[in-house]
């Protein structure tokens, strides 16, 4: 179904190519996954199976990529998506509306389709995926694990031969990424052609069939998943596990500090006045590592962006010192990143990106090369932030917050799209910040990260506060 001979590819403007000499393929009733270091050249080899390189982001191919036994170089783009269907891993650039049911409306209208077999369709996928009950929601208001369901759900209504799935588990929490792996297992069954590019290895453990380990460009290994049990090639290319536990069956709750470096009393606040994310909770954190943990759509994004006073809650306050805190107060206490690292880089250069938050922070530049040289940044100082891949954004933006040393650094999904070597840098960053008397909220379903860097979990939804004999569950320090 999708192959690729030979195939060479450079980017405008770059004397190096991206992918080089690249041949394989993915049959029918066939999954193959692809991992692979940051900026190995994954993304591009998604760009080149959908058509995007060279149609839109232009530069030279050699070689041939074939769709269906066609030449990609001979079809157009709507013509390569009616066979291929990509789910990119910031949904965001796939939806067209407003509104869930809106959006999975289009996906069949401009096929021409009855009304009536509109709605029957995205019921029956929307069942599929669990994701009926947000079909009226807006979809700004949505998490980003759930507007992952929704562009996946988009594409299985067109019912396309092939998926190219890039990253579709940075943002699931896991039980979602299970249902994920059943529905691709499915899939395969009813002849679908799938390739996965994704960091994360342990859940497609019994359902790739093939696994290429790319480097530098180039495929460096191929083989069976069995490839990956191989510590030795994972610590040289920087893999992920092949296997996790699930440290939130044994992570302890977040007690109830005696002296908070932030704490929340009667918080109240929901997107809409009828469904409330939090109604009474309250809760203080301490300084550590704690993961904010809980199903995808239970408010983990909502927390962070109160914490840091970007939305202002319907009730309650937040204390620090004993002494209630201004949105503008705490914003100066929080440091934030966002699932989204698009919206946080601004500058030209990926130096003047950190000289600028060291100078809001009233702190001088002589901290940039330590910045830079904490999250492996040195070698793209000078590039526009714009310019990096996924992961290397999401490293620029943690540096950004780190630079200005908070005392409440609130990282959400700060390892989503981060290869294994980047993640356990991340892990102990987290880990010195916190022994410098930080509170290091982590907003995360990566399982390796929680256990490699989380001491504490704070795990929502909160329980209401008459329900219980502490504020959101949390026992209350002893007199």
């Amino acid at each position: 179904m999708l192959r690729f001979d030979h195939v060479t590819y450079r980017y405008p403007f770059q004397s190096r190519p991206a992918v080089n000499d690249i041949s394989f393929s993915v049959r029918p009733g066939e999954l193959v996954l692809c991992t692979g270091p940051s900026g190995c050249g994954k993304s591009t080899l998604i760009r080149l199976a959908n058509g995007l390189c060279p149609k839109y982001y232009r530069g030279a191919l050699e070689g041939k990529v074939t769709l269906g036994g066609d030449s990609t170089a001979a079809l157009s783009l709507p013509d390569i998506a009616r066979r291929m269907g990509t789910l990119f891993q910031d949904p965001e650039q796939q939806f067209f509306a407003l509104n869930v049911e809106d959006d999975l409306a289009f996906a069949l209208e401009w096929r021409g389709m009855a009304p009536e077999d509109i709605r029957a369709g995205i019921m029956r996928k929307a069942g599929k995926l669990g994701i009926t009950h947000i079909l009226d929601s807006a979809i700004h208001e949505l998490s980003e694990g759930q507007k992952q369901k929704v562009g996946l759900t988009s594409l299985l209504l067109q019912d396309p031969p092939a998926l190219v799935l890039d990253e579709p588990t940075a943002n699931l929490d896991p039980e979602s990424t299970r249902d994920l792996a059943d529905m691709l297992l499915k899939l395969k069954e009813s002849g679908l052609a799938i390739l996965v590019v994704d960091h994360r290895l342990y859940w497609l453990d019994g359902v790739a069939d093939r696994v290429m380990v790319m480097r530098g460009g180039r495929v460096a290994e191929e083989g069976d998943f069995s490839l990956l049990r191989d510590a030795a090639l994972r610590e040289t290319c920087g893999l992920r596990a092949d296997r996790v536990s699930d440290p939130r069956t044994t992570l302890p709750p977040a007690a109830f500090p005696a002296a908070p470096v932030l704490e929340a009393k009667n918080l109240r606040f929901g997107w809409k006045e009828s469904s409330l994310l939090y109604d009474g909770a309250s809760f203080g954190l301490d300084s550590g590592v704690v993961a904010l943990i809980g199903d995808n759509g239970t408010g983990k994004t909502t927390l962070a962006r109160l914490l840091s006073g970007l939305n202002k809650p319907l009730d309650g306050a937040f204390f620090a010192d004993g002494r209630e805190l201004s949105p503008r107060e705490l914003a100066a206490k929080t440091g934030v990143v966002l699932q989204n690292a698009d919206y946080q880089l601004h500058m030209k250069s990926v130096r003047a990106e950190i000289e600028c938050c060291l100078a809001l922070a009233g702190r001088g530049r002589e901290e940039t090369a330590r910045l830079l040289g904490m999250f492996a940044l040195e070698e793209l100082a000078e590039r526009h932030p714009q310019s990096l891949s996924g992961g290397e954004k999401q490293r620029l933006v943690i540096a950004c917050a780190f630079a200005k040393h908070p005392g409440v650094l609130i990282l959400d999904e700060p390892t989503s799209g981060l290869d294994g070597l980047n993640m356990r840098r991340i892990a102990d960053a987290l880990e010195d910040v916190a022994a410098q008397g930080v509170c290091a909220l982590v907003i995360t379903h990566d399982l390796e990260l929680m256990e490699r860097a989380c001491s504490s979990a704070l795990r929502l939804p909160f329980p209401a506060a008459r329900d219980t004999g502490s504020p959101a569950g949390l026992p209350r320090p002893v007199p």
